[in-house]
């Protein structure tokens, strides 16, 4: 028994240091050693301490989430969008106390959990719910590695955090499964704790990023400041960014330099959090039905809305996907006036429990596609979504892969459609003016089926089409000839490979011809840091396809001509696989690569066993101790600026 205790102290301390502190201090292997003699000994002896690590290993899929009541509610906040709302805020507090204090930190954009000790010991995860009760996720938070299964605090205590997935962690994992990726950081976080299988919350790799004392039965922390120090102290995992504001002028310094820095960071965030930081003065303002009257969210955008679902219709992609797009009341967003939002899949539309006639909350970020985040209120019309069986367009059986929907005619009208709007879309063979709408009439119209059949197209051919006159005739034949010429990355990325997105295309225009990756193998193909198992096999039978290498041939009969970048063989960097961690004060990151890339490096979005070079800026993190874990060279800024200028 004390080898075991000893064993736990010394697992749990080292993941510690890996998952919380960022700063690893032994290699995989020798803590894979003591793990396994730790699982060999609780087998034998029948006992496993409530600290064990072996514990966070995902279990059997649970039936169904139990409800649990939370000790203390669980409160959302109110939000502003203005700094004159925000103003108003520091206004009321300043009411309360004039020289109030205030606290700055990052939103996070998630799922808030609520975690629950006992003794010192962990006994409870939950979901924020409606603030009184949620439901109950300890065995899917249990496979997370960034909270501790035992603290020193011997009182009642629930702490609350954001579960999170890292938008590097999402992209891997998105390479990794092309077949069904996750849509957003949110959405992927979300639902790897709200899943029922534990095994899939651990595939995605979520993370808890603590940020609140929620109720201590003893010795409650007396100020935000505090509880950042307990939690701390106590290991669970924060973000770095804290500042405790003296003015109201610093603490809209504070939001700045988040709004500023949210943009480099690897985390979804969609706002800064401002609360007083004094308990005095927080009891004294207290709360309302829904928000504490001492704490708001400063959003930096107005990205969600309410709205009403009015109709849900089915479109088609290139690949055969039916995607849920539901017509919604009218909403300004963003700065828009949206109409429509998008559902992703069939799965996607029953777990958020859409229907048509209910009340939904509707996100729109930038330039992207307005989606639903979930259904806030069902009315007494409100109706289910029937699930398709047959394509809506060309009434083909559908088949059901997982939670997504498919079409299953290669050869219906909107999925070629589709497939020609993305070979002449902008990070493709960018046909300026070839729009979805103009490539409809040319299908329907004039037979265009192919990507060669848009360059067997001549003026004749637009006349008696209605809206096509002579200028908007001689500008599409001009950018269809134009495409001819097209980078080999961007030609991979435009015939539509099923799972070949613009980094995979880079790496594989890496070999220099169509021709080359054609000949690929699958050993050889999953050499390649981008291309997964899937997307091997989807490489080799896109080109085993005859009608594909037909349609290729075709391609270059008509004078398409892609052509590699090549990379310069000489320079600081040549044969060097680089990888960018941190900020660099002279360079932004896009300048960095383009110089490193013009000396004969490869830029590299992760730390591989492929990687040759790291250099590290400011605040560099994880990257650089999975480098330094490697044993992978290192240079810092200077040395970096010294091999540039050294051209």
């Amino acid at each position: 028994m004390d080898r075991m205790r000893e064993l736990c102290d010394i697992l749990n301390r080292w993941a510690h240091e890996y998952y919380v502190l960022d700063a690893p201090s032994v290699p995989d292997r020798e803590y894979d050693r003591l793990y396994d003699e730790l699982r060999a000994l609780e087998e034998e002896s029948g006992v496993v301490y409530p600290d064990s690590p072996t514990r966070r290993v995902g279990g059997d899929p649970v039936k169904g989430f139990e409800r649990h009541t939370h000790i203390a509610r669980l409160y959302s906040l109110d939000k502003a969008v203005t700094y004159d709302e925000l103003n108003a805020f520091f206004t009321r507090v300043r009411k309360v106390r004039e020289d109030a204090a205030f606290t700055v930190e990052y939103k996070f954009d998630g799922l808030t959990v609520c975690l629950t000790y006992e003794n010192g010991v962990f006994v409870r995860a939950t979901t924020r719910g409606n603030g009184v009760e949620g439901e109950d996720v300890t065995a899917q938070v249990l496979t997370v590695p960034s909270f501790p299964l035992k603290i020193s605090y011997r009182g009642t205590l629930e702490v609350r955090g954001e579960a999170i997935i890292r938008l590097s962690v999402l992209a891997r994992y998105n390479e990794e499964h092309p077949e069904e990726p996750l849509k957003n950081a949110r959405n992927a976080a979300a639902g790897a704790i709200r899943t029922l299988d534990p095994k899939l919350t651990r595939a995605r790799h979520p993370e808890i990023v603590f940020y609140d004392v929620n109720f201590m039965s003893e010795d409650p922390v007396r100020s935000q400041t505090e509880g950042m120090e307990f939690l701390r102290r106590e290991g669970f995992k924060t973000y770095p960014f804290f500042r405790v504001c003296r003015t109201p002028e610093e603490a809209i310094a504070a939001v700045e330099e988040i709004e500023v820095g949210r943009r480099q960071i690897d985390v979804l965030t969609d706002g800064a959090v401002i609360k007083t930081d004094d308990e005095g003065v927080r009891a004294e303002m207290g709360y309302t039905e829904k928000f504490p009257r001492w704490a708001i969210a400063y959003k930096f955008e107005a990205e969600e809305a309410e709205s009403v679902v009015e109709r849900v219709l089915w479109q088609v992609g290139r690949t055969g996907k039916l995607t849920p797009l539901a017509e919604i009341a009218p909403v300004e967003l963003a700065g828009a006036t949206v109409r429509r939002a998008t559902l992703n899949n069939y799965g996607d539309l029953t777990r958020k429990d859409v229907k048509v006639h209910s009340r939904v909350l509707v996100r729109r970020s930038n330039e992207v596609i307005p989606e639903i985040l979930g259904a806030v209120e069902h009315v007494e019309g409100s109706v289910p979504v029937e699930k398709p069986a047959v394509c809506p367009f060309c009434h083909s059986p559908v088949k059901e892969v997982g939670a997504n929907l498919f079409c299953t005619n290669e050869n219906c009208p909107p999925r070629l459609i589709q497939r020609l709007t993305h070979y002449c879309s902008k990070n493709a063979a960018d046909v300026e003016g070839m729009s979805e709408a103009t490539l409809t009439v040319l299908y329907e119209k004039r037979g265009v089926r192919r990507f060669s059949d848009l360059y067997a197209l001549r003026g004749e051919d637009f006349a008696g089409l209605e809206g096509f006159k002579e200028k908007k005739i001689a500008n599409l034949l001009s950018a269809i000839e134009g495409s001819k010429q097209i980078a080999l990355d961007r030609f991979l990325y435009a015939i539509g490979i099923e799972g070949i997105g613009r980094v995979a295309a880079r790496d594989l225009a890496a070999f220099g011809s169509v021709e080359a990756v054609a000949a690929l193998t699958f050993e050889e193909l999953m050499q390649l840091e981008n291309v997964g198992e899937v997307t091997a096999n989807s490489i080799l039978a896109y080109f085993a396809d005859g009608e594909n290498r037909e349609e290729l041939s075709r391609l270059f009969r008509a004078g398409v001509q892609p052509v590699a970048q090549r990379r310069p063989s000489t320079g600081a960097f040549a044969g060097e696989s680089v990888v960018l961690t941190g900020t660099l004060s002279s360079l932004s990151r896009s300048e960095a690569q383009a110089r490193i890339e013009a000396l004969g490096g490869v830029c590299q979005s992760t730390v591989s066993a492929k990687t040759t070079l790291v250099v590290a800026g400011e605040k560099a993190g994880s990257k650089l101790a999975k480098a330094q874990k490697l044993g992978v060279p290192v240079i810092g800024e200077e040395e970096f600026l010294r091999r540039l200028g050294g051209e």
